[in-house]
């Protein structure tokens, strides 16, 4: 099993550039299924995520090909409309196939997706608002099998709670619906934006965007476009954090600060200096490991949904905390299951206390955590992991590191640029 080995006790210096985000390169891919032609995807990044997906858009029939950060995919020939379990287990956002499969090709079966461990996460939204659009839907053996009798219809989807996935997949689903659709209380996350940037160089017809109400007015074709994955968010995040644990001053270029407003508000709060640029971030957190300077106040969280603080940086902000210098309180709204990471920091020397919903987090100094052996149990988890093992004493070994390069571009060559002991390790 692969694994990650670095020791702890290097600051980090220099410039880190943001690859293109895992989280918008999944529904875009999934996009190019709506229209027949060459699609071209710039930024595109080579993550095991990213794989699958353009690997299940090969099962279903599409060509593509790479050439550096550029995919170019061909959906001329569609002969497939089931998504295998084979595939779909190991990353939810396979489920995203379904949108466009039944508006291009009125019929889909789809494998109940799998993914990190971080909670039940249904698609129930998902499904109650293809309802709406007229399609019908079943449940048989694992698979979700849907399908459109005539043509899609306009209806209005309303989602109890926000659903990244599901505002997806439902304005995919709606773009060629006769009439008006309608999505209330829709997730207004970038990715979001991003992708109906792409739908509306298609042909689409959506107004709203940023906001938690989109209509679609459907159009009868669309045309395969050029297109541009947006910088991934959640990387920025995490070296922004990487920084203030590790310590030292870092640029990350090609990002989009305001795209983070909750997580630079947080850091800010903690004593981290930020200097926001159009396109670039610097973060600069000196210390002296012999008086221990800048030390970390102590800030609480509470995850929710954009322009909230982000689930998928909760994990390492986390680490963050155990470092610093009081007590957090860190509460998450959005899955039910994302304090997995806990018992591994707590190997790692963290005081941590789960109280339901919430993990109570007693700093223990910059020098309070020391290496481990430890194993990633999530995306995030693993980063966390990371993290940590930047600003411990001693050498931390992660385990199960599969888990991180599902989202992360190169982190241990990035992280090693900046200076950190950080190898990957192949068996």
């Amino acid at each position: 099993m692969d694994r990650i080995r670095l020791s702890g006790g290097n600051s980090l210096y220099g410039t880190v550039a943001v690859s293109g985000a895992k989280n918008a390169a999944l529904p875009l891919i999934a996009a190019t299924l709506l229209a027949p032609g060459w699609h071209t995807l710039e930024n595109v990044p080579d993550l095991r995520d990213t794989r699958t997906m353009l690997k299940l858009l090969e099962i279903l029939g599409a060509e593509w090909e790479r050439e550096g950060k550029r995919v170019r995919i061909n959906t001329d020939n569609l002969s497939g409309t089931e998504a295998p379990y084979e595939l779909v287990k190991t990353m939810r956002a396979s489920v995203l196939v379904l949108g466009p499969l039944l508006a291009r090709l009125g019929t889909a079966r789809v494998s109940l997706p799998g993914g990190c461990a971080i909670g039940a996460r249904p698609i129930n939204y998902h499904l109650q608002g293809f309802e709406q659009l007229g399609i019908t839907t079943s449940l048989n053996e694992g698979y979700v099998e849907a399908k459109v009798e005539n043509r899609l219809q306009g209806g209005s989807v309303y989602f109890d709670k926000p659903s990244v996935t599901g505002t997806e997949n439902i304005l995919m689903a709606s773009v060629f619906a006769q009439g008006q659709t309608i999505i209330k209380n829709a997730a207004r996350e970038p990715e979001i934006a991003n992708l109906i940037d792409m739908l509306t160089a298609m042909g689409a017809e959506i107004e709203g965007k940023g906001s938690d109400r989109l209509t679609i007015n459907g159009v009868t074709r669309l045309k395969a476009t050029v297109s541009s994955i947006i910088p991934d968010r959640i990387e920025t995040g995490t070296y922004m954090i990487a920084v203030a644990a590790a310590g030292g001053k870092v640029e990350i270029q090609d990002c989009v600060p305001a795209h983070l407003p909750a997580l630079t508000e947080k850091l800010l709060r903690c004593g981290v200096d930020i200097e926001v640029g159009e396109s670039s971030l610097k973060v600069c957190c000196p210390i002296s490991r012999s008086e221990n300077r800048c030390q970390l106040k102590s800030v609480d969280v509470t995850t929710l949904p954009y322009p909230g603080f982000p689930t998928d940086l909760q994990a390492q902000f986390m680490a963050l905390m155990a470092l610093g210098n009081g007590t957090a309180v860190i509460h998450e709204t959005i899955f039910e299951n994302r304090f997995m990471h806990v018992a591994e920091l707590e190997r790692m020397g963290a005081d941590i206390k789960i109280d339901g919903a919430s993990a109570i987090v007693r700093g223990v100094g910059r020098r309070g955590l020391s290496g481990a052996q430890v194993m990633a149990t999530d995306l995030r988890a693993s980063a966390s992991l990371v993290v940590a093992g930047l600003a411990a004493e001693g050498e931390t070994e992660i385990s199960r590191i599969y888990h991180l390069e599902r989202g992360y571009e190169n982190m241990v060559k990035k992280l090693a640029d900046l200076g950190a002991d950080i190898h990957r390790i192949s068996e």
